[in-house]
């Protein structure tokens, strides 16, 4: 008797298997819910794919072991070129693009660059234009290495060879990189399976990005493996619409999938807008199983789900909670007997290990095993677990016990042979599925006004019930004890800043004194000591001082009275997770919180609710408080309404008000973030155009723009001294503006240009009409960099209509729906926006004004050391006091962004302090 051997040695054989032996099977790529033309890709046509881009990464001068970043945000792009790296034995690199950060993104590619020894990037040509600055990068685009024949010759790698590089979490240049090989991959296939029994008859679903391993692995290599046949659509296709993970499952039958829990809370608490009234049916009967891992199953979240949706055919024990890392091939271990041996437990237990690998619980210190029931740190030991970190070798020795057993960092017990998480020893929090690490977090906030430098603690908590993790952020303040708003002030400003780079809230913020931040002797914060204090109670007197003075700042508690009063109320307190008991009729959207991404949310459970499907973006600004939007609602505040320019961004604080024109699109959203850091210090006005709403007729002449502002800002503040500021083309109407208000007696006591130059009329020349409405839809986001450039060429010979129309139907879906745009509000928009661009066609600066505060940022064009010296210098004409030339960090687009706003407000307000006398 002979024993087969198996003619599988690498990852591409698995390829090559299955393009060869599942001919039917491949994969689809769905853009929405219910493509009926969802592309197909057989898998002997993503190994021709993979050839074709072969051909390229060979001119480019690739040999056999060099690294290559896959920067590639589409499915199909992605897998052709990872596929490509495996046939010509480079070792590729998922990355994730950290879009609307360039600093943080700057970082995290020289830090990567560095570390894999200057590999080649490859990425989109779209992508590519929007690489920030960074010294050295070797960057290709993907559309110019497919070649016309395809490169049929193949390395043949050895299975102990890295196949793949998967980076870990870490934005700040602090990734590390975890080598997996051909015999880890291949090792960690078989022992899924196991458990998966995928065949070629499955589907499967992945809707996360390919830096994620489970992407990769789970759903990629495993069906792959098994030759079933594989969807992959792009993650807004759900996160925008959680529903539509369920609508996918069944409109193409998939059976297996995977997703963190938090959707499934999102699920859940969306599953009324499933629209049966009007047919939507789903089927669920072939899903057998869903696949939850990276961050733990809350088992109520889990039942209800599987509660809710068993009408609609789904299994009772479709839900297998999961545990996997990159270091261990993604999932290695999963319960088949959720809900049922779970019963009792706040979080699901993990379930058992696939063939082949064993986990302990052991001593964090001196590793030996513990018993069964003890809590330890949970280590794992197998084929599938990673040899170590690439380039890091005292990464690698931390990672493993001196007997060779991978550490995890988490903290979990066994309890007959099944595992059960408890906790974490890493400084990490686990938000919607996302490792966060804590010194990132706190990193920024040590940026701001009153925070101290190393009393910043940033760490998980979990609620009863929650979803998630939530992060907390203990730090200590700077302002005098007794300074209650200079507190809130900071309170608002730390809130902000993460909710803008991380795109989460905080749960909770204490300010604590510093002899509350334990340290180690070498001056480490320590954490999870903190957490176990806030747990057990320690902090719960801080915690109801800092509840009673936001209360207090936002005007006491007035109650909610009438129907949408209380409906509106309990949406606030949801959407900021805050006692509805407690939350007034006076509450203000954005001081609770909101941000312009939040409308969104907000809009939908307003139609949801209470059937307002129009709610507008300026409603909400205008009307903030619950009381004011449902006076909206309710039609008091119906009808055509008078034009006024001003648009109050945040009316708390006794010091000068600042007035800010809007830039050339005429809108005042970009002002939303920095206002919010005004609170309680100065009320912050933003002045928007005429002719966004119905029956409204955009300015005839510059002039007559200047005399309404003028009339405006004066009814809002009679008299001086004022403070007026425009950001890009509004820096001349500030001007302007200010010049009138002097002429009429008035003192102007801070006037600001945010990087503009007094002579504006050139760049309007440049501007027609197309160009006009491509810079539009780069500001608001529906295009890119590159495309801002170069559509303007390519739409000229079309008709204005149908010019519009291509940024539409180009533009994505769920920007489309936050911002409310339609293509008729999209061209009244664009015209509005080419009225102003013509009104700047014929402005020359004349007169001056006493002084100015010119904020410079990297320019549109040319070095910002030219921006300053030979355009923006040009104020000096248009003063009779010398000016003040103010270095901002950002470019021109982003010196109000997510990224710099914290550090531009900071700079601002001094100066408007410094200017106005009134610190």
């Amino acid at each position: 008797m002979t024993t087969a051997v198996s003619t599988t040695r690498t990852i591409v054989d698995l390829l090559r298997d299955a393009a060869r032996n599942h001919p039917a099977s491949g994969l689809r790529y769905p853009r929405g819910a219910t493509d009926p033309d969802a592309p197909f890709q057989s898998y002997s046509e993503l190994l021709d794919a993979a050839r074709s881009v072969l051909g390229g990464l060979r001119g480019q001068g690739l040999a056999v072991g060099d690294k290559v970043v896959l920067l590639l945000e589409k499915p199909r792009e992605f897998l052709a070129a990872f596929w490509a790296c495996q046939l010509g034995g480079f070792i590729p690199c998922p990355m994730a693009a950290l879009g609307g950060d360039p600093e943080r993104w700057a970082a995290q590619l020289a830090h990567v660059d560095t570390l894999l020894d200057h590999p080649l990037i490859v990425t989109s040509e779209t992508l590519a234009a929007e690489l920030p600055r960074t010294e050295g990068l070797s960057v290709a685009a993907l559309e110019q290495l497919y070649a016309e024949t395809p490169d049929g010759t193949c390395h043949e790698a050895d299975p102990k060879d890295t196949a793949v590089l998967v980076l870990t979490s870490g934005s700040t240049g602090n990734s590390k990189a975890v080598m997996l090989s051909h015999a880890n991959l291949l090792a960690s296939m078989a022992g899924k399976n196991g458990y998966h029994r995928l065949t070629a008859e499955d589907t499967t679903l992945n809707w996360v990005s390919f830096d994620h391993v489970a992407a990769l692995l789970e759903c990629h290599m495993l069906p792959l493996y098994a030759g079933s046949t594989q969807l992959h659509v792009e993650a807004p296709v759900i996160l925008q619409e959680p529903l539509n993970f369920l609508r996918i499952v069944s409109r193409f039958g998939v059976t297996m999938t995977f997703t963190p829990n938090f959707l499934l809370g999102l699920i859940n608490a969306q599953a009324e807008g499933l629209h049966e009234e009007a047919g939507e049916a789903l089927d669920l009967s072939r899903l057998r199983h869903i696949i939850s891992g990276g961050e733990a199953v809350v088992r109520t979240t889990g039942e209800t789900f599987l509660s809710r949706f068993a009408a609609h055919g789904l299994r009772a024990d479709a839900l297998w909670p999961a545990f996997g890392m990159s270091e261990t091939c993604a999932g290695s271990i999963y319960s088949t007997q959720f809900p049922a041996a779970d019963q009792g437990q706040e979080f699901a237990n993990l379930g058992r290990p696939v063939e082949g690998l064993r986990i302990r619980i052991a001593d964090e210190e001196d590793h030996h095993e513990l018993g069964e029931g003890e809590v330890g740190e949970l280590q794992l030991n197998g084929p599938m677990i990673t040899a170590g970190y690439y380039n890091n070798e005292q990464a690698t020795r931390d990672a493993f016990t001196p007997d060779g057993w991978f550490r995890s960092g988490d903290l979990g017990r066994i309890d007959d042979g099944r595992l059960t998480l408890v906790g974490r020893s890493k400084d990490s929090i686990i938000v919607n599925g996302v490792n966060y690490f804590s010194h990132d977090i706190e990193s920024v906030l040590e940026g701001l006004d009153d925070v101290a430098r190393s009393y910043v603690a940033a760490f998980p908590t979990r609620a009863p019930g929650s979803d998630t993790e939530q992060l907390v952020i203990a730090f200590h303040p700077e302002c005098a004890a007794d300074d209650e708003l200079a507190l809130y002030r900071v309170l608002t400003a730390v809130r902000s800043s993460v909710v803008m780079h991380w795109g989460f809230r905080p749960a909770l913020i204490l300010p604590l004194p510093e002899d509350a931040f334990p340290k180690t002797s070498l001056g480490k914060i320590q954490r999870s000591l903190m957490r176990r204090r806030l747990e057990t109670g320690v902090y719960d007197e801080i915690r109801a001082a800092v509840d009673d003075l936001v209360l207090r700042r936002l005007g006491g508690y007035d109650a909610p009275e009438g129907d949408t009063e209380k409906v509106l109320a309990g949406i606030y307190a949801e959407m900021f997770d805050t006692d509805p008991e407690r939350l007034s009729a006076t509450a203000n959207f954005f001081d609770l919180g909101g941000t312009s991404l939040d409308i969104l949310r907000l809009r939908s459970l307003v139609a949801r609710r209470l059937g307002a499907a129009d709610l507008q973006i300026i409603t909400v600004l205008r009307s903030p408080t619950v009381r004011a939007l449902a006076a909206h609602l309710d039609g008091a505040a119906s009808g055509e309404r008078e034009y006024d320019p001003i648009v109050p961004m945040q009316v708390s604080g006794d010091k000068t008000p600042l007035f800010c024109v809007h830039p050339g699109v005429g809108e005042v959203l970009v002002f939303v973030n920095l206002a919010k850091y005004f609170v309680g210090d100065r009320p912050f006005y933003a002045l928007r155009a005429r002719g966004f709403n119905p029956g409204e007729t955009p300015f005839t002449s510059f002039a007559e723009m200047v005399d309404t502002y003028v009339r405006a800002i004066r009814e809002r503040q009679p008299h001086g001294p004022y403070a007026v500021a425009g950001y890009s083309y509004g820096g001349a109407v500030a001007f302007e503006i200010a010049k009138a208000l002097q002429d009429q007696g008035e003192r102007v006591d801070f006037v600001g240009s945010f990087n503009l130059p007094p002579h504006i009329k050139y760049r309007m020349e440049e501007l027609d009409f197309v160009e006009t409405a491509a810079n539009l839809a780069f500001f608001l986001d529906l295009i890119d960099k590159k495309q801002s450039l170069e559509l303007p060429d390519r739409l000229r010979p079309l008709t204005r209509d149908e010019q519009l129309a291509y940024f539409i139907d180009h533009a994505p879906e769920g920007r489309l729906a936050e911002l409310d745009l339609t293509f008729e509000k999209f061209k009244a928009w664009a015209e509005l926006a080419d009225s102003l661009t013509d009104l700047g066609r014929s402005y020359a600066p004349s007169g001056k004004v006493r002084s100015m505060s010119v904020f410079y940022a990297i320019p549109l064009r040319g070095t910002k050391e030219d921006w300053l010296e030979n355009e923006l210098r040009r104020w000096d004409e248009h003063t009779t006091e010398e000016n003040r030339y103010i270095d901002v960090p950002g470019e021109h687009y982003t010196l109000m962004g997510p990224q710099h706003v914290a550090a531009f407000q900071s700079i601002l307000r001094r100066e408007l302090d410094r200017a106005l006398g009134d610190a």
